[in-house]
């Protein structure tokens, strides 16, 4: 099992931006698909973004396209979220997962068997 740690998050103006970072650990990291997840004060997770194990693939959800970029580096073992141009609707704990295989159409949580304990990112009006 991957096990996974967040970082980046914080409180950031509109319009601002942010990294989040995932380092793993785990000697499978680098044949693992990767996922950003958030969840919000009584709204249930979803899927923000996603990427095979390659990074030749990706998903992104309507509400960031245009706005995140997921990456990863694999001699790191680390997967990033650039969040560009962030609205306050952003806001919320932002999760990082690992599975073996996922749907890029749409990432679903329950296909992400390794989950990290989030970070919060606070977007001010």
């Amino acid at each position: 099992q991957i096990q996974l740690v967040e970082s980046g998050g914080g409180l950031v103006q509109a319009g601002g931006s942010l990294r989040l970072s995932c380092a793993a650990s785990g000697r499978t990291f680098s044949s693992s698909a990767m996922g950003w997840f958030r969840q919000a004060p009584g709204k249930e997770r979803e899927s923000v973004a996603a990427l095979s194990w390659s990074g030749a693939n990706t998903y992104y959800a309507d509400s960031v396209k245009g706005r995140f970029t997921i990456s990863r580096d694999n001699a790191k073992n680390t997967v990033y979220l650039q969040m560009n141009s962030l609205k306050p609707e952003d806001t919320a704990v932002y999760y990082c997962a690992a599975a073996k295989t996922i749907n890029l159409n749409g990432p679903r949580a329950r296909d992400f068997g390794s989950w990290g304990q989030g970070t919060q990112v606070t977007v001010s009006p």
